[in-house]
């Protein structure tokens, strides 16, 4: 019966450990999404203050959809959103 009691506690410290694993990847995964979706949102604001400095009527707007855009592709992300509003313009 203490085999089976020892068998049990070493298997559930192990899926504890597995799970904590779990969380932590899945937290930086999280964060990492956020500080992208942070600078990208920095970067467009500076880049269409920059552009309408130039006289260039070109902006993204900052809503849901560049957030997701930015925070999922990154810096990457910013620069398709641009190219999505420059072949508009044209």
């Amino acid at each position: 019966m203490d085999f089976k009691y020892g068998a049990a506690a070493v298997f559930i410290i192990c899926l504890i450990v597995l799970l904590i694993g779990v969380l932590k990847k899945r937290a930086m995964i999280v964060l990492n999404f956020i500080v992208r979706a942070v600078v990208g949102m920095i970067c467009i604001y500076f880049i269409n203050h920059f552009l309408e400095g130039q006289g260039i009527s070109v902006a993204v707007g900052m809503n849901l959809i560049s957030v997701l855009t930015s925070g999922a592709l990154g810096v990457g992300g910013v620069a398709l959103l641009y190219g999505i509003v420059l072949l508009q313009f044209l």
